[in-house]
């Protein structure tokens, strides 16, 4: 399979972004989590392909805690930071595990 021209990490921290954008700019939350969702299915695709299930499986965990995480994180910080500060972490870590071994 030919390799996909946009990275997992730009795709996993684009899915938390977006997905919160889509929240809060359409006032529908279960919008946004279609967008969370389907952003997370195709990065853990991605995940999977280059990296193995394992990568998958941790990566994936990683992005729902940082769903979960900025939840209260906001609080402290702001939503958009948070949701940037989660976004980062989770982008970093996917480039780390599985996009710079292209």
């Amino acid at each position: 399979m030919k390799d996909a021209k946009v990275p997992a990490a730009v795709i996993a921290a684009g899915g938390l972004v977006g997905g919160y954008a889509t929240a809060r700019f359409t006032k529908k939350r279960p919008l946004g989590g279609v967008v969370l969702a389907v952003a997370g299915g195709l990065a853990a695709k991605e995940w999977q392909r280059r990296a193995g299930g394992t990568a998958a499986a941790v990566l994936s965990g990683a992005y729902v805690a940082a769903f979960a995480g900025s939840h209260p994180l906001a609080k402290r910080v702001g939503a958009w930071p948070a949701v940037f500060g989660v976004a980062g972490a989770v982008g970093i870590a996917s480039w780390a595990v599985a996009d710079r071994r292209r």
